[in-house]
């Protein structure tokens, strides 16, 4: 059989800040928000911006750097696997699907004075059997272009 790719990589800013919770055993897992925008021309030929939010989950040492150093705005390249959970609907029954980005690899693109320098983390996402961590997804605020990340 082919080998086959599952792999996403986005630029963006950070919605709200990241939410780091544990596991019963002890796991972290961290879910934030990514904003990617697309300019683009429509039929009158005038320019138009799209903005295209994507549901992030970090896991393990991944996530405690996210809690540590990610806030809302902050700018951040996140490369991982796009896996897409489906479950019914408590009320309706009727079936969901939530489609989400699960990093493995981190670089914070603002950093404190401007130095410019990216920092990256690396880290894996968990087995099949370990309990699934997500936030729930509700609209978000605009993010500020100024805004950048603090880190050391």
């Amino acid at each position: 059989m082919p080998k086959s790719v599952n792999k996403g990589i986005l630029v963006g800013n950070v919605g709200k800040d990241p939410e780091v919770r544990y596991s019963q055993s002890g796991t972290p897992a961290a879910n934030f928000s990514l904003a990617t925008n697309e300019g683009f021309k429509d039929r009158n030929d005038e320019r138009q911006d799209r903005t295209e939010w994507h549901n992030i989950v970090a896991w393990q040492r991944l996530a405690e750097i996210v809690g540590e150093y990610l806030a809302k705005g902050s700018k951040v390249y996140v490369d991982g696997k796009l896996p897409t959970t489906v479950w019914a609907d408590r009320q309706s029954g009727e079936r969901k699907y939530r489609t989400q980005v699960v990093a493995h690899d981190l670089v914070l693109l603002g950093s404190r004075g401007n130095a410019g320098d990216g920092q990256t983390a690396t880290d894996h996402a968990p087995s099949e059997t370990e309990e699934a961590l997500t936030a729930p997804s509700e609209a978000l605020e605009d993010i500020p272009s100024e805004a950048r990340l603090t880190h050391h």
